[in-house]
């Protein structure tokens, strides 16, 4: 058995995983790279492999970073099953049309800029049709059964935990005489989760693929981030701000709607808490993401996956997705009106990193206003937007204009869909039976996938690896490893760290040129060194010139 590893390798998004195994060519996880620019040029790529060579795909989940790049995959010719929970499916069959919508939409401003150019116009990495003819391929499965998806390969999908529907799939592989099993964690769940299971903990593999992504620290607990967050709301409120909510329409919006639901129950007979309680109550709250809503409707036709006590809270007619106060904006008009109005108010918008969609609007008009907060719930890619705000950014720029970032931001790390360090040892310590001969860290930052190495290798004796794109290793004794493939990034490493230079050229320039706006007054002669002004703008003119020679 041989698995080459073409995504989420050093970094938190694109999974991507070939495996061969008993005369057979299998996918686990196909998905978009996002955040960097450098990431996203990956997207753009052929497949390091013949797409009409693979016999079957399974998906750990419907996160794009996983299921992103199924419909290229269709668009190139792949007919195949593709074996996912029901819930994945039905997650799939929304959230790929709009994946494909956002495709057409930025391909459509590019090829205007192009035409502009005298260029050819270039095709979308694929269209809202491609997306939504490639879930014919999807067979849904349910927990815990074993499927024979070949007479040498069993499988199993087991809650991760993670977002509805998400797996940790262990495969069954019988080969030259012998069965060996692997696990692929996909992304393994926090246990604070409110609506969904824990997840399972496997008890016996012979190899382990396993993500990482907080490998290097420790969620806030339940109680606390229930706590921080109505604070933070009924703070912001009281303030005449405000709270602009970035999430992932799928799992987290549905994760703080009902926290929203239940907040009530953590502090009840505390007289502060009631007070913030009630602003709470009295506020309104926007669902303003035609995919999260139609999210949440999938979330209301799966709950037989919620944890049992959120089953018992439905039966008694207390859903914890609808409750007074909350609205879902379905049109782009009822979406502007949010911002037209001065009432204090919630807004959930997607997307949770910022780089797309409506909460780009919503972070234009309440960034600048230090009344309003921008409340972040959730992990932010190096590169998106979201992380610059989150790292303290002083200025950003928002659809093509620069705003001072005044707005209260906040962080509450606990709401993550992934385990933290304690969280994904205690699933590495899981395997009781038989523990794993080797583990491959992948879906994780250097930083956090070294620490998690350390911290495995200081408590059990088991081969801990982090594997590089491209690594293509034989699951044996002695863990064969060659180079299938070079990540086409590594080609144009200089070509991108010359454009990496110049944005920030590019910025510096621009801060300048508003420097120089903001002291021009025709009625007064306003202090400012013009002559080191100047010599900067030659410097710079210098420093471009330098890099256009070196390229």
């Amino acid at each position: 058995m041989k698995v080459t590893f073409l995504g989420a390798t050093e970094t938190v998004t694109g999974s991507n995983f070939l495996v061969e195994a008993a005369g057979k060519k299998f996918l686990v996880d196909c998905g978009l790279h996002q955040g960097k620019y450098e990431e996203e040029l990956l997207n753009e790529q052929a497949f390091d492999y013949d797409v009409n060579s693979i016999d079957f795909m399974l998906l750990t989940h419907a996160h794009i970073d996983h299921s992103g790049r199924i419909p290229k995959l269709y668009k190139e010719g792949y007919r195949k099953p593709i074996y996912a929970t029901k819930a994945t499916c039905d997650l799939c069959s929304i959230m790929l049309p709009d994946s494909g919508h956002i495709q057409e939409t930025e391909n459509e401003i590019k090829n205007k800029k192009r035409k502009r150019n005298g260029k050819k116009p270039i095709d979308p990495l694929y269209t809202v049709e491609d997306a939504e003819n490639c879930m014919e391929l999807f067979n849904p499965v349910q927990y815990d059964q074993i499927i024979n998806v070949d007479e040498n390969i069993n499988v199993r999908f087991n809650d991760a935990g993670h977002m509805l529907g998400s797996s940790i799939i262990e495969i069954w592989v019988k080969e030259d005489g012998k069965e060996e099993k692997v696990v692929f964690s996909g992304d393994i769940g926090n246990n604070d989760i409110p609506l969904l299971s824990s997840p399972t903990m496997i008890d016996s593999a012979d190899y382990l693929v396993m993500e990482s992504t907080y490998g290097d620290r420790l969620h806030l607990r339940n109680d606390e981030k229930a706590s921080m967050f109505l604070d933070i709301v009924s703070e912001t409120i009281e303030n005449g701000g405000t709270v602009v909510i970035p999430s992932f329409a799928v799992g987290r919006t549905q994760e703080i709607l009902y926290e929203i639901d239940k907040i009530k129950d953590i502090r009840i007979n505390d007289e502060a808490f009631r007070k913030e309680y009630e602003t709470l109550m009295k506020t309104k709250v926007y669902v303003d993401s035609p995919l999260a809503t139609s999210a949440t409707e999938v979330f209301e036709k799966n709950m037989n996956l919620f944890k049992p006590e959120i089953q018992e809270f439905i039966k008694r007619g207390d859903n914890p997705l609808d409750f007074p106060g909350l609205t879902f904006t379905k049109t782009v008009e009822e979406s502007k009106a949010l911002n037209m109005s001065d009432e204090p108010c919630i807004i959930i918008s997607a997307s949770g990193m910022c780089d797309v969609g409506r909460i780009k609007h919503h972070l234009k008009h309440n960034i600048w206003n230090p009344k309003s907060t921008i409340l972040f719930v959730g992990y932010q890619a190096p590169g998106t937007l979201g992380r610059r705000i989150v790292d303290g950014e002083k200025k950003v720029k928002i659809l093509g204009e620069e705003f001072a970032v005044k707005a209260r931001i906040e962080y509450i790390e606990g709401y993550s869909g992934h385990a933290d360090q304690e969280g994904l040892l205690n699933f590495v310590y899981s395997f009781r039976n038989k523990r794993p001969k080797a583990i491959f860290l992948v879906h994780g930052e250097p930083h956090a996938q070294n620490a998690l190495k350390d911290k495995i290798e200081q408590n059990i004796e088991t081969k801990v690896l982090i594997p590089k794109y491209g690594d293509k290793i034989e699951l044996n004794e002695e863990l064969t490893q060659c180079k299938a493939c070079e990540n086409p990034v590594d080609k144009q490493k200089q070509r991108i760290e010359i454009i990496n230079r110049m944005q920030e050229l590019e910025d510096e320039i621009e801060d300048m040129k508003h420097n120089l706006k903001d002291h021009i007054n025709l009625s007064s002669n306003a202090d400012i060194d013009m002559d080191k002004l100047n010599n900067r703008v030659n410097e710079l003119r210098k420093q471009i010139i330098e890099i256009m020679n070196e390229n």
